[in-house]
């Protein structure tokens, strides 16, 4: 902070000893301890003020945030059922049943998809390397 070379406090030095004199150069070098002491401790008090005041700052700004996150889960998520909802009686849910196709209908074979003229050839719809049957699916 201040750039004061050995040099310099030499000067100071002597300085104070022609002003002050060496009779009285340890009573003023105490006040002169004193005071930086006092000097000291109120910039420190008046750091530790302003650290303080910059964490409740930063202490508001991350609750605020905290808030509006929690807002914004709170939003998104389903709410689960409170105590009153578990006791209220509830009715069973009734299973789907999808109905099954009938029995007695055949699923009529569809022609072959064509490929090039050159390799179709000429076969029924009866040959059962040709026909494909599409059976509906298996029931539940």
């Amino acid at each position: 902070m201040f750039d004061i070379g050995a040099s310099e406090l030499l000067m100071v030095v002597i300085v104070a000893v022609v002003v002050i004199g060496p009779k009285d150069m340890p009573l003023a070098m105490r006040t002169a301890g004193r005071w930086i002491g006092k000097m000291r401790k109120i910039s420190g008090h008046f750091r530790s003020g302003i650290d303080a005041m910059v964490r409740e700052a930063e202490l508001e700004e991350m609750e605020q945030k905290w808030r509006e996150q929690n807002e914004a889960i709170m939003k998104s998520t389903p709410q689960l059922p409170t105590a009153e909802d578990m006791q209220a009686p509830s009715t069973p849910a009734k299973p789907v049943v999808q109905a099954a196709p009938p029995k007695d209908e055949e699923p009529s074979p569809e022609p072959a998809p064509e490929m090039e003229p050159s390799n179709r050839k000429d076969k029924s719809a009866s040959d059962p390397e040709q026909a494909e049957f599409h059976l509906p699916p298996p029931p539940p």
